[in-house]
């Protein structure tokens, strides 16, 4: 069996990101996609730009999207550096929320980028910072 390159690695913890959060796997995003401790910057979509733990991620996105009836997010375009147990990595990313009940069109899409950093624990490469770069939002973004 054929181990992942370290880009490989890298790239599967930025992947899991997005397919966890969509599928509300928040354990699994707890564990095996952030450190303890993340510098999460949401400042382009009005947010906070703060060191937070892991579990309150967690819990505020759970919160976040327990009104939608689905979640889809699309990561591509990767830009990878590696220097030695830490990386950066750039990404482009769409997230499109969906609610069924809403009366003013049942989607929204926020389109933008990520800039991400890694670090390499004993468990694995985990995010440690996170910058979003939100470049347009469309569709009914009260989802109302």
């Amino acid at each position: 069996m054929n181990e992942f390159s370290v880009r490989e690695q890298i790239i599967e913890v930025v992947n899991k990101l997005f397919i966890y959060t969509d599928y509300q796997q928040w354990q699994n995003l707890e564990n095996e996609v952030f450190s303890n401790m993340v510098q999460l910057d949401m400042t382009s979509m009005r947010g906070t730009d703060s060191e937070i733990s892991a579990k309150a991620i967690c819990e505020m996105w759970d919160a976040a999207f327990k009104e939608l009836d689905a979640v889809n997010h699309l990561g591509g375009n990767y830009l990878v550096t590696i220097n030695g147990n830490t990386a950066d990595v750039f990404a482009y990313a769409t997230a499109t929320h969906y609610k069924k009940s809403a009366k003013k069109g049942t989607t929204r899409e926020f389109t933008g980028s990520y800039d991400l950093h890694l670090k390499k624990t004993v468990n694995g490469w985990r995010i440690d910072r996170m910058k979003y770069n939100l470049k347009y939002a469309s569709g009914n973004l009260d989802l109302k």
